[in-house]
């Protein structure tokens, strides 16, 4: 009876036709009945209990129960906004991502984990190897291999092969304390085998993008090692081939952007790039200059051209925009001055791993930067209006005795 009420008071702020498509199909008229106000009714409650007796009686109340709290909560929560990075928080995304697609009414504000997720799957070799590495750096492959059906074994069958005597101390997996295991030993060698892709792929890229000015991350010829080579060309085949990762992305084309305006909020994953005095930070993207709300537009566009372009430069550069925004210095979805994935695995020294947040971060609480920022996207700071912001970071540390 109380859910009844719950319900009654739920849908009383909609239409009649919206409470309606709301409605579970397998209790869509009885719950009609108990949930609308009828007028000219002399005997209310006793209609209503013999309702409820027989729902008891045919041995139907947990479904009802069921039911009647999912019509709740879909009223409650008349619409959803993600503001970024289902990916790589989780050994989970693809059953999110199963789940968002049934959702009734959803925006996603993509963040930085999902970006490197569509350029993998527009066959990005930069956001594939980030992909897998971040993967296998957590003990998910099985994300790839079982959630997506991606092939993986030319990779693990090179890696067994070009680091078999090699302990990959550096390439610890984080989160397990099972070394001694041979997949975990397998997933090791994986883990460091496409680390130095990832070092290698990304050299190639600053090489040909040098309007990315990211020269001084091209660190692997610094270091001296043993060559060997694998063909990628299946792994990008295998990226750009797999229907179920297409389907999601398709998803997070539709449904997401890299910013959203809604009911007087301004929602998105990051940071608005800034300098030291907390202005609005141009940036240089193909050759021109953005920024603020002109800057997420333009690298929005490029996203999506990364997966639609119909010229192939275009494309290509489309592409290495998602590699951009997932580590560039001036991405409003990163923010810090280096992403020290090289020198954590490399260097001893701490203070190389640190990695420098942009001003945004120490100028949150500031009023006029804060409202200068909302006036940008075109919201007026003297309405109830609020900045709506992912990327926050969460460390959840549990003690074992």
């Amino acid at each position: 009876y109380r859910l009844i009420e719950v319900a009654k008071r739920s849908a009383s702020i909609y239409t009649r036709s919206k409470v309606r498509k709301a409605l579970p199909k397998d209790f869509a008229y009885v719950i009609e009945e108990l949930i609308t106000e009828k007028s000219g009714m002399t005997d209310k409650e006793s209609y209503y209990n013999s309702i409820i007796s027989t729902i008891i009686q045919i041995g139907r109340a947990e479904k009802f129960i069921v039911a009647l709290c999912e019509l709740i909560q879909r009223l409650v929560v008349d619409h959803l906004h993600i503001v970024g990075d289902i990916y790589d928080r989780g050994p989970g995304p693809h059953l999110i991502m199963d789940k968002l697609l049934k959702y009734h009414s959803v925006d996603i504000q993509w963040g930085n984990h999902d970006v490197v997720w569509m350029g993998a799957a527009a066959g990005q070799l930069g956001c594939i190897a980030n992909v897998i590495r971040i993967c296998a750096r957590y003990g998910n492959l099985d994300i790839i291999e079982d959630g997506y059906g991606i092939n993986l074994l030319p990779l693990a069958t090179f890696a067994m092969r070009m680091y078999k005597d090699d302990p990959c101390t550096c390439f610890k997996l984080k989160g397990t304390d099972r070394p001694e295991s041979d997949e975990m030993q397998m997933n090791l060698r994986i883990h460091k085998a496409i680390s130095i892709i990832q070092f290698k792929v990304e050299g190639q890229i600053i090489e040909r993008q040098k309007g990315f000015h990211l020269e001084n991350r091209a660190l692997l010829h610094k270091i001296d090692y043993q060559k060997g080579t694998i063909n990628l060309d299946r792994l990008v085949h295998a990226f750009v081939g797999c229907e179920k990762l297409q389907e999601h992305m398709r998803f997070l084309l539709a449904k997401g952007g890299l910013y959203k305006v809604y009911n007087n909020n301004l929602l998105y994953h990051g940071c608005v790039p800034l300098d030291a005095k907390g202005n609005l930070k141009e940036v240089e993207i193909f050759g021109k200059k953005y920024r603020g709300k002109a800057l997420y537009d333009v690298l929005e566009s490029y996203v999506r051209k990364g997966f639609f372009a119909l010229d192939p430069k275009e494309r290509e550069d489309g592409k290495d925009t998602m590699w951009y925004i997932w580590l560039h210095p001036d991405s409003p979805l990163f923010g810090k001055n280096k992403m020290a994935t090289f020198e954590r695995y490399f260097l001893a020294e701490k203070e190389t791993h640190v990695e420098k947040k942009n001003p945004y971060y120490a100028l949150l609480e500031n009023e006029t930067v804060v409202d200068n920022i909302m006036i940008e996207f075109g919201l007026d700071p003297k309405e109830d209006t609020h900045i709506v912001n992912g990327h926050v970071p969460v460390k959840r540390k549990v003690m074992v005795k």
